[in-house]
């Protein structure tokens, strides 16, 4: 017999929606789910009767929000921007004090700061709360990044750390097993309180621009052994799944060799030479780009990445611009073996310094924004059921638990040790990427990003001097404290002056 209120609701039921809502009744809690299509809503549980937790359809709005336990708590999962307010502004009138609204969705987090502040006007309560993994992960196990009032993600807790992935307490790996109705027990859950407001959306959009680069730099690996090794699909994937047994273990490694090997059930010829290469945005790697710029935070390789998937919608332009726009006519002559090896490592180079940026960025955001962001505590959540996972982010975990203040993963000794010793390797491979006509944007930026990080002096210096002589800018010397500026009168170059 069901409960006469159940723990929890949700809105929405698309893909995601559903599979979160029976990963919350596989764990024991009732849901009420709701639909603007009741159709939709009967379908669904009808064909989920026998979850642990129970599923409750509601009709309506009204009969949604009467059929949960006070304090309310309730997933939003639809589409970011206007239709998440549409929700939100029919849902206000029906509540009481202290209710919970939840986001689950992409949303870009200065519009949760404003839900947040609207809300909390009205006695109302929310969480904007990343949701990591994609259907997948929804259903067995995601990554989840709440941000909002603490007393709010408390009571939501429970329900979030019982439904997160899980990974082993001491190596990090994610626990495998859960299936329907047998979910994973023990080990650590992949969520935290991230911090107040939009915290929990903004740390979800530097993940996804730390994805866009992920997935770019692979398809740069897969790129340079296509052209210049000539490997047909079956061999790379093979050779990704091999990269997978060690420092490149990652949930985007593992699907790539799968893709690889994989055959076109129409055609039989390797998948993914007949799929199109035009890459899909859904705005998140931009939100995380634009946002670099504004925060003045380097970010060249999320950038890149996302620069890639628009000169990849490119493709009737492209093509043509292919007839008449020459690059070299060369043929690789080198080991192969040496080059895989070469190409492994300027892979890993580049993850490193991508997801250096990243972490930059959100300690950026957090003076912005006036968050407490625990940088250890975030790698942690990232390393079962979002597409980000990897046995990297173990060593990241392991960096801040040795320097919570890092400024830069660059600094942590795990991380120059690993670059001293594979940037040979990285410098040849974009060297070679360059010399024979292959694009790699990301390997390039990330390289670029290095060396300037750990230069002492960056000719800037040629630059500064260019605006004060075109715009008055001023400019700071060498030989006077920080913070002290001046300006050249360029009519009479003799007079240096202080500015005011």
């Amino acid at each position: 017999m069901p409960k006469e209120h159940s723990d929890i609701g949700l809105i929405g039921l698309a893909v995601m929606g559903q599979n979160l809502a029976l990963n919350i009744a596989d764990h024991g809690f009732q849901i009420s789910v709701f639909n603007r299509t009741t159709a939709k809503t009967d379908a669904f549980v009808a064909a989920n009767s026998d979850t642990p937790g129970g599923l409750v359809g509601a009709p309506t709005l009204e009969a949604f929000v009467a059929s949960l336990a006070k304090p309310r708590k309730m997933i939003i999962l639809v589409q970011a921007g206007r239709a998440t307010d549409a929700v939100i502004d029919g849902l206000i009138p029906l509540l009481d004090q202290d209710d919970i609204i939840i986001d689950g969705g992409n949303a870009l987090w200065t519009d949760t700061i404003r839900r947040e502040k609207e809300l909390k006007a009205k006695g109302l309560r929310f969480i904007g709360s990343g949701v990591s993994g994609g259907e997948e992960g929804a259903r067995f196990g995601p990554s989840l990044m709440p941000g909002g009032e603490k007393g709010a993600w408390n009571e939501l807790k429970p329900i979030w750390r019982a439904i997160a992935a899980k990974v082993d307490k001491v190596t990090g790996k994610p626990l495998e097993g859960a299936v329907a109705g047998k979910p994973v027990k023990g080990g650590v859950p992949c969520t935290t309180y991230i911090g107040e407001n939009g915290a929990g959306h903004y740390v979800k959009m530097v993940h996804n621009g730390i994805e866009y680069g992920d997935m770019q730099m692979i398809c740069e690996a897969y790129d340079l052994m296509k052209g210049l090794l000539g490997l047909k699909p079956k061999e790379m994937g093979e050779i990704f799944a091999e990269w997978n047994k060690g420092a490149l273990d990652s949930f985007l490694v593992e699907i790539t060799a799968d893709i690889l090997q994989q055959k076109d059930p129409a055609s039989r010829k390797a998948f993914v030479d007949v799929v199109l290469d035009t890459a899909g945005q859904k705005g998140t790697g931009k939100w995380t780009s634009v946002n670099a710029l504004d925060m003045g935070v380097a970010a060249p390789t999320i950038a890149e990445s996302v620069f890639s998937r628009c000169l990849s919608a490119q493709k009737d332009e492209r093509v043509a611009a292919s007839k008449l726009l020459k690059g070299p006519k060369k043929k690789f002559k080198g080991s192969k073996k040496a080059l895989i090896e070469a190409i492994h490592d300027a892979l890993y180079c580049s993850k490193i310094c991508s997801y250096a940026q990243g972490f930059q960025l959100m300690r950026e955001a957090q003076k912005e924004y006036g968050w407490k962001l625990n940088f250890g505590q975030i790698a942690q959540i990232f390393r079962g059921g979002c597409i980000i996972r990897a046995a990297f982010l173990q060593k990241i975990t392991e960096a801040y638990a040795r320097d919570k203040k890092l400024a830069n993963l660059l600094l942590d000794p795990y991380f120059n040790k690993t670059i001293q010793a594979a940037q040979e390797k990285w410098r040849k491979v974009v060297a070679l990427a360059a010399e024979y006509g292959v694009p790699a944007p990301t390997f390039a930026s990330s390289l670029a990003y290095y060396d300037g990080y750990r230069s002492a002096r960056l000719p800037a210096n040629l630059l500064q001097a260019q605006r004060d002589y075109f715009g008055a800018h001023t400019y700071e010397r060498v030989d006077r404290p920080r913070g002290e500026f001046f300006h050249i009168d360029w009519p009479d170059k003799t007079r240096p002056q202080i500015k005011a």
